[in-house]
């Protein structure tokens, strides 16, 4: 019995890894013979998993979605992956999933051999995680989202802008990105004719979906890119505008895409569109460019860097 047991953990495990096998490429897995696997296939079927039969000249298996969620082998790394997921899910910026993360965290560390409770143990103490900086987003808002990207259904929503007044709104929607603060969705606009980018955090889906459509191109082509270029810096709370005296070549590789908007100027100089959470970071941030800079606007951070000036002059001493 504890034989029948083990191979058909085994069987699971080869059916979860490739979409289908042959009978004769199964029993040759498990050593066993053909007769045997159509045994261990019907075991299956009793036991609620769905194991779908597939026709051509061999005929095959392969498993299906059923109401019986199969065990899971995973190997070493597979599960330090795993584990350091469902971590990093229960401190994210996705709401509603938080206990949810641990449960099945707690679950799968209870079943780890020492040698993977190690590794994983040693990752978590030399990392940490920033948790709050950006918005955080329903779960359930974004499992709605991204079912109807999945399923290219439309999608109507109450969506609040950033004064706060809110609109309907009702899209074709892409896809949803996550840029490291916060949850956008890149969606064509069926009212405006047009491509926009919403904040998750911001959205409030209504039921039912619309009828399913026919995917656009994404502009240029790239779904994140276009995302990143529309919000870059636009994510942040504070908005500066500064003049780099520094050739474009130079500044570009040192600003990405959440950094800032560059443009070059016709005397050879650079035009940054930047942000950052506050003035302090904003100013830390244009120092660690390297270049020469001139604040364009807004007065508020021209005022934080005399501040900061003054107070790094009377640190520097008169020495």
């Amino acid at each position: 019995m504890l034989e029948t047991s083990v191979r058909l953990l085994r069987l699971l495990s080869l059916l979860q890894v490739r979409r289908e096998w042959s009978g004769a490429e199964l029993a040759s897995r498990l050593e066993v013979t053909t007769r045997t696997v159509r045994n261990d296939i019907e075991r299956l079927r009793i036991m609620g998993y769905e194991v779908e039969s597939t026709t051509g000249p061999a005929g095959g298996y392969r498993l299906g979605a059923g109401s019986a969620l199969p065990p899971l082998i995973l190997d070493d790394d597979e599960a330090v992956a795993v584990a350091l997921g469902l971590r990093a899910a229960a401190a994210g910026s996705v709401t509603g999933i938080e206990e949810t993360s641990l449960r099945a965290l707690a679950k799968l560390e209870r079943t780890l051999p020492s040698r993977l409770r190690h590794r994983i143990d040693a990752l978590r103490s030399a990392t940490a995680s920033a948790a709050g900086v950006g918005a955080r987003v329903d779960a359930d808002v974004l499992m709605a989202v991204a079912a109807a990207v999945h399923g290219r259904e439309q999608l109507r929503f109450d969506y609040a802008g950033h004064d706060g007044a809110e609109s309907v709104r009702r899209v074709e929607p892409h896809q949803l990105v996550y840029t490291g603060r916060r949850w956008y969705l890149l969606a064509w606009d069926l009212d405006r004719d047009d491509w926009r980018t919403f904040r998750a955090d911001r959205i409030r889906p209504r039921v039912p979906t619309g009828p399913r459509f026919t995917p656009r191109e994404p502009p240029g082509g790239d779904a994140v890119a276009h995302v990143l270029r529309g919000v870059g810096s636009q994510a942040y709370r504070e908005q500066a505008r500064v003049r780099l005296d520094a050739p474009i070549d130079v500044v570009r590789d040192k600003i990405t895409a959440m950094g800032g908007l560059v443009t070059e100027l016709e005397d050879g100089s650079c035009l940054l569109q930047t942000g950052g959470d506050s003035w302090h970071d904003l100013a830390g941030y244009l120092g660690s460019l390297g270049a020469p800079f001139e604040v364009l606007d807004p007065p508020e951070l021209r005022a934080h860097l005399r501040s900061l000036a003054e107070r790094y002059l009377a640190a520097a001493g008169h020495g």
